[in-house]
């Protein structure tokens, strides 16, 4: 894989990106929390978009991946800026953000805060408000009390880490409690087999929607990752979808 490019705005870290040239709107993918821009719906995404000629773009919070800054000093409001930020500087017009799990908050964030930004919006498992409905009532405690929680990750060897920095950070930035005022077309894909975003929430999340033009598929044996061949062609649907109805 090349070396990513670099961009930042001060007083952020460094983010690191890989952007692909092309028509638009521009593509972009936003990664799950504690994961990077080497997934392999990134780079599914970024290869069908290469084919289709389509401007793509993918790139590590600040803290994540090849970005710089230290992971334990980042907050949700933190990577909702730099998402912002590589919005204003890379895409040429309104973007199609594509978020996975922790990325589909992120989004939403973006489409709420900077509609100018948003063109439409494809949701892989989202993760709104996880902070109040993802942590058990000891975790919490631990959080508030310790600083930070740790748990085992089934994504890879490293503990997944959760400070009371982001914590608090995403209770400040709840959605899913009224009516979300984000009016550009929206889809969701979501695993009905998800331990980590039960599909009952990402049904929830496309009533709360004010946008009309909102569609959900419940994959019925998919799980959190919805990275199969089979999961990654859904997704590109969307996609396709979202695309075709701007």
């Amino acid at each position: 894989m090349t070396e990513p490019d670099r961009s930042g705005p001060a007083p952020r870290p460094t983010l690191a990106y890989h952007h692909t040239e092309g028509t638009g709107p521009t593509i972009v993918f936003l990664p799950g929390y504690a994961s990077d821009m080497t997934g392999t719906k990134a780079l599914a995404l970024e290869a069908w978009a290469k084919a289709q000629g389509r401007a793509f773009l993918r790139f590590d919070y600040g803290g994540c991946g090849q970005s710089g800054g230290q992971f334990e000093d980042q907050t949700l409001a933190d990577w909702r800026d730099d998402t912002i930020a590589m919005l204003e500087r890379l895409a040429k017009g309104p973007a199609i953000l594509v978020g996975s799990s922790l990325g589909g908050w992120i989004m939403l964030l973006v489409a709420r805060d900077r509609p100018d930004l948003v063109a439409g919006l494809v949701g892989v498992a989202p993760a709104p408000d996880f902070t109040d409905w993802g942590f058990t009532t000891e975790e919490k405690i631990a959080i508030l009390g310790q600083g930070r929680v740790t748990r085992p990750s089934p994504y890879g060897p490293e503990p997944t880490l959760y400070t009371n920095a982001f914590w608090t950070s995403g209770e400040a930035n709840r959605l899913m409690f009224a009516q979300i005022g984000i009016d550009v077309p929206v889809r969701l894909v979501q695993g009905q087999l998800d331990r980590d975003v039960p599909y009952m929430r990402t049904v929830r999340l496309a009533e709360l929607l004010r946008s009309a033009d909102v569609q959900t598929v419940l994959i019925k044996d998919g799980d959190h990752r919805l990275s199969r061949d089979a999961d990654i062609a859904v997704i590109v649907g969307a996609a396709e979808d979202v695309i075709a109805r701007l």
